[in-house]
């Protein structure tokens, strides 16, 4: 795991109620059969950080980086649980994909369920076919004088994504059906676009972050807004591809 995950995790929010952190890349959220191997996990991170006990309202994948809530009571972790179940918080993505989008555009698109284990797959486990939809717009182009597959040059566009359901890698497999996969997408991507931006980026993560939620406090109701600042190897690609003065 890269060094950086060994600093103090950036907290973006915190009151009585419950804490909003930064999750890096590469970061599980809590101990998972996906990956047995992990020691490292945001929610013993900081729960040490804290000292008390904290409680995954939800989850973004290992790659993906962005804003992630702990409730600090059961209670209140039930509040906020059920907000993101009735779709009540506003989930604001960015990512960079393949080709040029459409400006902006709508998949509703539904999505089998992902089997968590080997042990599922060897029993045959069948899980059902869930409705999920994702309005996403796009905020900029690039065409980078690369060839890749076919092409003599490489087109990739920086997109927004707004999930209306919470499936399970729900906006990496949209842009996957739509022909505009994430770049740094191992499970649902393309190699030879990810091959290109570990050489000529320095880019190894997904390149998915949570950037804002938008969501009623569960106790004084109040609208709360909480952003997360992008990590350095965005930084870096942003600035290569003259998108850092970008509004996003």
């Amino acid at each position: 795991m890269n060094d950086e995950l060994q600093e103090p995790l950036e907290v973006l929010y915190q009151d009585a109620y419950f804490i909003a952190i930064n999750k890096p890349s590469g970061l599980l959220v809590h101990k998972s059969p996906i990956d047995k191997h992990e020691t490292r996990f945001a929610l013993q991170e900081i729960r040490d950080q804290l000292g008390q006990y904290v409680y995954p309202v939800h989850r973004l994948d290992k790659p993906t980086s962005g804003v992630l809530l702990f409730a600090l009571s059961k209670e209140i972790n039930k509040i906020l649980s059920n907000s993101f179940r009735q779709n009540e918080v506003k989930k604001e993505y960015i990512a960079i994909v393949r080709g040029y989008t459409e400006i902006k555009g709508y998949i509703d698109y539904p999505l089998k369920q992902m089997l968590d284990t080997k042990l599922e797959k060897k029993r045959g486990t069948v899980k059902e076919e869930q409705t999920a939809q994702t309005y996403y717009e796009r905020v900029d182009t690039v065409e980078l004088p690369y060839a890749v597959s076919r092409y003599l040059t490489a087109r990739y566009s920086l997109i927004k994504l707004y999930p209306q359901t919470g499936r399970k890698h729900q906006l990496r497999r949209h842009m996957k059906h739509i022909h505009h996969h994430m770049i740094g997408d191992t499970k649902h991507g393309r190699g030879e676009h990810n091959k290109l931006f570990r050489k000529k980026f320095g880019s190894y993560r997904l390149l998915l972050h949570a950037l804002s939620l938008h969501l009623k406090h569960p106790v004084t109701q109040k609208e709360i807004s909480i952003s997360a600042g992008i990590d350095n190897t965005f930084r870096n690609i942003f600035e290569s591809f003259g998108w850092d003065r970008v509004e996003y």
